[in-house]
C-alpha cells in the first residue's frame, strides 16, 4: 500500500462521502473505489458498509484508521526531519478561506510564501466561511482563515487578523422592497422586519448574533433564503431579493458595492472577528510554521474583547 492511499483513506474515513473525498483528491469516485477495494483486499476485510445512502467504517476500518493515521503521522515526522536537516521545505499546504479572505488577506502572503519556498505546494480551497474551523479540526486543511467563535476549542490556535462590523444591507435602485424601506425612512419609522424578506447565512457566527439580536428586539424574521457564503448574500441583494446581513469587510472587497446601501439598525450586531486557525499539535510542521510566522510579519495584532493579542496566542 502507497503512503497516498492511506491519505485517501483517512479522508474518507473522515468525509464518509466518496464524492468529497474524489474531489479534494482531485481523483475520479471510480478511481478512489478502486483504491479503498485494493486496501481492502490487502486487508483481508471490508474497511467501509456502503450503500446507496450512507458510507460507515467497519470495526476492522476503525483499527485500520488507527493504523493509517500512525503510518501518514511517522512519515511527517521523518520529512520534517529531513528538511530540517535540509533547511529547504517541500510537500503540500491545505488551505481553506472565503474568496473576500482569498484576496483581501492572502495575496501579498502567498506570493511570499511562494518566494521563499518554492518546494512546497499550496493547495487553496474557497467556501464558506462558516465551515473553516471544522475543516481544520477535521484535518481537511492544515490552515484556515475564520471568525473568531464564542469558544475556541483548545486543540486550536486562532490568531485574530481583523475585526468588521456585521452590517444589515439592502439593494439600491427601485423595487418594491426599495419603497418599503424609502417608506419607513421618511416616517422615522422601525423597519418592518416582518415584511422584509431576511438573506442569512445558513449557519456560523452572522447567523447566530443575527438569530440573537432579533430574539433580543423580539422579532420574527421574514427568512426568505439562507445561503451558504457571504459573498452570496451580497449578490442575492444586489439583485433585490431581500435585506441581507454580512460583515462589513465583505461590502469593502464586493464587486457589488455600489448595488447596495448599508442599512443604519439600532442596536448594532456585535462585530465579527476574523483570523487564522490552525491545529495545536501541527504547528511544529516546517510548512505550515513557516506560513505562520510569515502571516505574524503581515498581519498587525488586533484588539479583542479590549484586549491586544500576541503571536501565536490562542484567544
Amino acid at each position: 500500500m502507497e503512503l497516498r492511499e492511506l491519505q485517501l483513506f483517512l479522508h474518507l474515513s473522515r468525509s464518509l462521502h466518496f464524492g468529497n473525498t474524489s474531489r479534494e483528491f482531485h481523483i475520479s469516485p471510480s478511481s478512489l473505489t478502486r483504491v479503498v477495494q485494493k486496501l481492502e483486499h490487502e486487508a483481508g476485510m471490508p474497511l467501509f458498509e456502503r450503500d446507496n445512502r450512507r458510507v460507515k467504517l467497519t470495526p476492522a476500518g476503525e483499527q485500520f484508521r488507527g493504523f493509517a493515521a500512525e503510518t501518514v503521522e511517522r512519515w511527517e515526522a521523518l520529512q520534517r526531519e529531513l528538511h530540517r536537516q535540509s533547511d529547504v521545505l517541500a510537500g503540500r499546504l491545505s488551505i481553506f478561506c472565503s474568496v473576500t479572505a482569498s484576496y483581501s488577506f492572502l495575496h501579498d502572503l502567498l506570493n511570499e510564501y511562494r518566494a521563499r519556498f518554492p518546494g512546497v505546494e499550496i493547495q487553496l480551497h474557497t467556501g464558506d466561511t462558516a465551515l473553516s474551523i471544522q475543516r481544520v479540526l477535521d484535518e481537511q486543511e492544515d490552515v484556515g482563515i475564520a471568525a473568531r467563535p464564542e469558544r475556541i476549542p483548545d486543540t486550536l490556535i486562532f490568531r485574530p487578523i481583523r475585526q468588521s462590523p456585521l452590517i444589515f444591507i439592502a439593494p439600491r435602485g427601485s423595487s418594491p422592497l426599495r419603497e418599503v424601506l424609502d417608506a419607513n425612512r421618511n416616517a422615522s419609522a422601525a423597519l418592518p422586519w416582518e415584511r422584509l424578506p431576511m438573506i442569512l447565512s445558513e449557519s456560523g457566527i452572522a447567523r447566530e448574533r443575527v438569530n440573537r439580536w432579533f430574539a433580543e428586539q423580539g422579532v420574527r424574521p421574514n427568512i426568505y433564503a439562507q445561503v451558504g457564503g457571504n459573498e452570496a448574500i451580497v449578490s442575492m441583494v444586489s439583485l433585490g431579493f431581500g435585506v441581507g446581513v454580512v460583515p462589513q469587510l465583505v461590502v469593502e472587497n464586493s464587486p457589488m458595492q455600489s448595488k447596495i446601501e448599508v442599512l443604519s439598525v439600532q442596536p448594532q450586531l456585535e462585530p465579527f472577528t476574523i483570523g487564522l486557525c490552525v491545529l495545536r499539535r501541527k504547528m511544529h510542521n516546517p510548512r505550515i510554521q513557516a506560513f505562520w510566522n510569515l502571516a505574524l510579519e503581515h498581519i498587525t495584532p488586533v484588539s479583542v474583547d479590549g484586549q491586544s493579542q500576541s503571536p501565536g496566542v490562542s484567544v
